[in-house]
């Protein structure tokens, strides 16, 4: 008698503990939690990552993650992930059937959950393979070289870009390069950043896997998709 008073004295509302395990961008359950290493605080996988696009900062705390490569700052936290899935009835279920139907319904195989192999070393028992203490992320799929053509009269004094060379998503969108090559540049916001791959002049909405697909082979060197871009007053600051 007095332990069951005891276990049900103990027992935790979920709710009490939601400020832990909700990720404050989507303001539902983690999933793939994933950790900034620099501040430690945790969100969704795909939360964060599309966050980054955009802002090399964490959302909750505003603490610069990376100056150049957030990304490379951030890490799954597979045991708090655990934890969620056990406290959530049927959190883990639910995104298992969502993520089978996504594949379904595009004809695509589904992905198997990666597991790591042993190494038998011949003294008993087989041993994990130690693998690289840094990965980069699969997410940064396509590697950038950003060339400068110069800029127009009148675009004002700017900063130099300090790299040349970037690690980003496939998903990432011209309007994404540009606003980083504003960001690190500190430019004027009457400059215009034109951004061209070949001959091409490039459109905000197109995706750097687009750009790779459309155009092929001639818009790489040695593995790097290479992008010119140049400076030019903006029409609207004319009128």
């Amino acid at each position: 008698m007095y332990e069951a008073e005891n276990m049900a004295h103990h027992m935790i509302n979920l709710a009490d503990l939601n400020p832990y395990i909700l990720c404050s961008i989507c303001k539902g359950y983690f999933i793939d939690a994933t950790t900034i290493t620099e501040c430690l605080h945790t969100f969704c996988k795909s939360c964060i990552v599309r966050h980054f696009y955009y802002s090399n900062r964490c959302p909750k705390c505003n603490v610069v993650v990376h100056q150049t490569q957030p990304l490379y700052n951030i890490r799954l936290d597979r045991q708090l992930q655990d934890i969620v899935f056990k406290l959530v009835v049927n959190l883990e279920e639910r995104e298992k059937k969502q993520l089978y139907d996504f594949y379904q319904e595009r004809g695509l195989e589904v992905p198997k959950p990666a597991v790591p192999q042993s190494v038998f070393t011949g003294r008993g028992r087989p041993k994990k393979p130690i693998g690289p203490l840094f990965r980069i992320p699969p997410e940064l799929d396509v590697s950038l070289l950003l060339e400068f053509m110069g800029a127009g009269e009148g675009t004002g004094s700017f900063k130099p870009l300090e790299k040349k060379f970037v690690r980003v998503s496939g998903e990432a969108t011209i309007g994404h390069v540009e606003k980083f090559l504003r960001r690190k540049m500190e430019l004027n916001t009457t400059c215009q950043v034109d951004i061209i791959c070949g001959d091409h002049l490039l459109e905000h909405y197109q995706t750097l896997r687009e750009i790779l697909a459309e155009i092929g082979k001639s818009a790489v060197q040695d593995g790097l998709l290479v992008l010119h871009f140049g400076l030019v007053l903006s029409p609207l600051s004319l009128t």
